[in-house]
């Protein structure tokens, strides 16, 4: 059976994900949703799927929406699309560090039907940290490094000196809400992890500028109840965004494909 899906925003992750998906067959884009002003302009098209402005004009047979624009997009549509009953899937997991979004967006999902999954984007271990919460209380603590011209850009600049760090520098040790209040452009992967975890408060997190860098690297430690664990990925950067993860791509593609490698909210 071809799921019918609708993609939010059309910048470097849509395009990736759409090459990925050409060939397809379970999977039919039918509409891209971006700016109004942007339909019609000659760069925006791929094959057969419609680009609109709005959820309200969606085609009817589409039942997933994936959500790959950012925190603004999200907040601008998610309402929409939960309150037409479909499955919402989201990469921009930082916005839901605002509690009255979050939770309006679950009451409205239970009242229609709709589903909200959070894409595990550049991180693993979600299942342990979600089986770990439902055990008992456990501490947990994300690292996010990168290199140092990553930073650029963001709040690390009055921090730090980007340009003249020699070694591995933490200029930020705070909340995972904190994080996507300071820093919302990188705090998908730590409210991600919150969301799997024990919560947006009780996620410790430190960012670390890091000269010799070349990638990503992003690191979960948990300690509860069942034990503890520590689990360390790299990240390659999409080669048309650098400032990407390519494996926030493919996870949107795992889900695509076989409905997992998520946090469902409702």
């Amino acid at each position: 059976m071809t799921a019918n899906i609708a993609i939010i925003g059309f910048g470097s992750i849509t395009r990736t994900l759409l090459a990925s998906l050409a060939g397809n067959g379970a999977v039919r884009v039918k509409n891209i949703v971006v700016r109004p002003e942007r339909i019609g302009t000659p760069d925006h098209a791929w094959q057969d799927a419609r680009f609109v402005g709005s959820i309200a004009e969606l085609d009817a047979d589409v039942d997933t929406v994936i959500e790959a624009a950012g925190h603004a997009a999200l907040r601008q549509h998610a309402g929409d699309v939960v309150a037409s009953g479909r499955r919402l899937v989201l990469a921009s997991s930082g916005a839901l560090a605002d509690d009255a979004f979050r939770e309006g967006l679950e009451t409205t999902a239970r009242e229609t039907g709709a589903e909200i999954h959070v894409v595990s984007g550049a991180i693993g271990a979600l299942d342990a940290l979600a089986t770990a919460q439902i055990a008992g209380r456990q501490e947990v603590r994300y690292t996010g490094i990168k290199p140092s011209r990553a930073w650029r850009g963001t709040p690390a600049e009055q921090c730090v000196d980007l340009d003249a760090l020699e070694a591995p520098t933490t200029f930020f040790t705070g909340s995972a809400r904190e994080v996507a209040q300071l820093y919302p452009a990188n705090a998908n992967v730590a409210a991600t992890v919150a969301l799997a975890g024990p919560g947006f408060d009780a996620t410790t997190v430190s960012l670390i500028a890091d000269p010799g860098a070349v990638i990503n690297r992003h690191v979960v430690e948990a300690d509860g109840v069942l034990g503890s664990f520590r689990f360390e990925t790299t990240a390659t950067p999409l080669s048309i965004n650098p400032r990407t993860s390519g494996t926030t791509v493919f996870s949107i593609l795992s889900f695509l494909n076989s409905g997992s490698n998520s946090v469902r909210l409702v």
